[in-house]
């Protein structure tokens, strides 16, 4: 065998284990793949050849990786199906918003908070416990204007804005409930505040607001509730009202 054959047939050795390596590596979505039929005579796990790779870790400062070993949510009665055959879609049976279903799906992440680099404290704080961090002159500030929601309800009194220490710009505002002394986060980029300091969430109705993902800690959020709390507004353009999850026409 002379060099020029050994470099094709090493090539091609190359190409073959690559083209494995790549088909392996798509199998980290969807699989094993399981029959949704009961008295299927396959009713047992299919991975197929080459099988499912290994489990991914990614090694996080601030997060131990076997928080990060979760099982996958049990949403039985939250979701059927739409058609009695298989492979139909999947539909909400309750409140798909506080459900976590479809649009308003959000991942297991760690529930601990995020932390800075530099002093390792918790990244996302309100501005009450961020000295230092101020809104800029020319800027509106929401804090005491009315909170008005889709159906043109104010539905509470912004209190307070969450400040990231670390991108340095305003992630949450802070809404206490009107009629309780309930407290929820509403993320600043589903919000706009007009030049009197009046907040407009459009996601959302005053009484779904109100039923927000609450928080554990006062003063700081952990990735989980971040997760949730976009994942429920973001889910609200969906699901808010019945209109918005039909067809146009």
């Amino acid at each position: 065998m002379d060099l020029a054959a050994g470099l094709l047939y090493a090539f091609f050795a190359f190409f073959f284990i690559l083209v494995l390596w790549l088909h392996r590596e798509g199998k980290r979505e969807g699989y094993p793949l399981i029959s949704d039929r009961p008295s299927h005579p396959l009713r047992v796990p299919i991975e197929g050849f080459p099988g499912v790779p290994p489990l991914k870790v990614f090694k996080l400062k601030h997060v131990d990786p076997h928080l990060l070993t979760r099982q996958e949510r049990d949403l039985t009665g939250l979701v059927e199906s739409a058609d009695r055959f298989g492979g139909s879609p999947w539909v909400p049976t309750g409140d798909a918003m506080r459900d976590g279903i479809g649009p308003a799906a959000y991942a297991e992440r760690a529930d601990v908070p995020d932390r800075t680099f530099d002093d390792e404290s918790p990244k996302i704080v309100p501005l009450r416990a961020a000295p230092g961090y101020t809104i800029g002159e020319t800027d509106p500030d929401p804090r005491g204007k009315p909170v008005i929601t889709l159906d043109g309800r104010v539905a509470g009194v912004a209190v307070d804005l969450w400040v990231d220490k670390s991108e340095l710009i305003l992630r949450y505002i802070e809404v206490e409930v009107a009629g309780s002394a309930r407290r929820v986060l509403v993320p600043m980029f589903l919000a706009t505040i007009n030049s009197a300091g009046t907040v407009r969430v459009i996601s959302v109705t005053a009484a779904q607001l109100a039923a927000a993902p609450s928080i554990a800690m006062p003063e700081q959020i952990t990735l989980l509730e971040e997760d949730k709390v976009a994942a429920y507004f973001g889910g609200g353009h969906f699901y808010a009202t019945p209109e918005r999850s039909e067809a146009l026409v």
